[in-house]
């Protein structure tokens, strides 16, 4: 397993893959830990890794979908909103209504 960036941190996406075939890798398969479909995945991890398939030609590299509409993250969303709002009314009561966007 390596993590991988698509801007301004390291590694990037074609070293992280380079990582992982100097460790015997012939498949990988990357997993986007984006939220949502935006251009990032859209536009330019297809590029990166049509880029990365010429120079890695013997290595399999599939993407998987974004965590974009995974039912866990509904879940983990109304998790943190119940925290947040049980954490808000603890404090002492001021007479305003707490609404959750």
């Amino acid at each position: 397993m390596e993590a991988a960036f698509l801007e301004q941190a390291a590694p990037d996406l074609p070293e992280a893959v380079r990582r992982l075939v100097n460790r015997g890798a012939s498949r990988i398969l990357v997993v986007p830990y984006f939220l949502t479909l935006g251009l990032h995945l859209q536009r330019d991890l297809p590029r990166i890794v049509a880029d990365i398939r010429r120079i890695q030609f013997d290595v399999e590299i599939r993407v998987t979908a974004p965590l974009d509409g995974h039912p866990a993250m509904a879940e983990a969303l109304i998790d943190r909103a119940r925290e947040g709002e049980k954490n808000w009314n603890a404090t002492p009561d001021d007479g305003k209504t707490t609404g959750i966007a």
